[in-house]
């Protein structure tokens, strides 16, 4: 019989090595959260962003991280709390990981953990015929962040994780996923373009998926985007996308999302004229025209 690991990367098509390296990364993902349901994390806390689009919407490009938000304010929340029962699902699977508070030198609302663990012994029990190619020291290392103070206005429901044990996770519903998307889209400091951004944001175009506009209102307020009084409608928001997809080096966002791609030829025809009218398209036909 198959341990539950193997059953869950026996999901996967593995052609090389990086191929490995992100099933055993994303397998992880999914521990952590059964790790945390388990120590009920999803009483105070909901998932977000784009591992949760990948696990639990069917998004096909690999995710690093894993993004959390409290339900409440809460700047005295503790994440260490949840280590142990966390450390203990990760050791009944048979994964050698630690789980480490990042510490931070500037005080911020979020709470950082690391769960790392070492590349090579790991894919020698799982994929033993290319783990020598890997550095001896070369960690799987898995960031978690908690904000501690989210903008107001989302929405959440349950999901249910099958493997590695049943449970179920509170994530943010689908329109507050688009809301953090185009929040990030318009927000995020691009000095360091992020090509996952744009990949993310034609996910939910394709899916027609309808946008949280009071949780986006709270969170371009909050970034400083707009003011707290600002009417955003459908005019508005095409306003402010229109004038990001025409500020953007695709060839840089190109080259940043590639790694995360199975199939990268399909990022080739992206440009500001490509985003525009899609996002234009989209404006027309799906979006529910009210204003907040």
């Amino acid at each position: 019989m198959k341990n539950v690991i193997e059953q869950m990367l026996s999901r996967y098509e593995i052609r090389n090595v990086n191929d490995e390296r992100n099933a055993m990364k994303e397998v992880i993902q999914e521990a952590i959260l059964s790790g945390l349901a388990k120590a009920d994390f999803f009483s105070a806390a909901a998932f977000y962003g784009g591992t949760a689009l990948r696990i639990f919407y069917g998004l096909d490009r690999f995710s690093e991280d894993l993004d959390f938000s409290l339900l409440e304010p809460s700047p005295e929340f503790e994440l260490t709390k949840y280590f142990s029962l966390l450390s203990d699902e990760l050791d009944s699977l048979g994964l050698n990981f630690t789980v480490e508070e990042k510490k931070k030198s500037i005080s911020t609302f979020e709470r950082s953990a690391f769960v790392k663990g070492n590349t090579r012994e790991h894919l020698l029990r799982f994929y033993p015929s290319n783990a020598y190619d890997v550095p001896y020291n070369e960690l799987i290392k898995i960031k978690f962040e908690v904000d501690t103070n989210p903008p107001a206005g989302f929405g959440c429901e349950f999901r249910t994780l099958l493997l590695p044990t049943p449970c179920k996770i509170r994530i943010y519903d689908i329109s507050s996923l688009f809301a953090g998307k185009i929040h990030a889209l318009l927000c995020r400091n691009w000095s360091r373009i992020k090509g996952r951004d744009l990949y993310d944001y034609l996910f939910y175009l394709a899916r027609h998926a309808e946008v949280n506009m009071l949780n986006l209102k709270e969170k371009l307020a909050d970034s400083g985007l707009i003011s707290a009084d600002t009417v955003l409608d459908k005019k508005y928001l095409t306003e402010l996308l229109d004038r990001r997809f025409q500020s953007i080096d695709y060839n840089q966002a190109k080259n940043d999302v590639r790694p995360f791609l199975r199939n990268p030829d399909t990022i080739e025809i992206w440009d500001a004229d490509f985003f525009i009218s899609a996002t234009h398209q989209y404006l027309e036909f799906c979006f529910n025209n009210y204003e907040i």
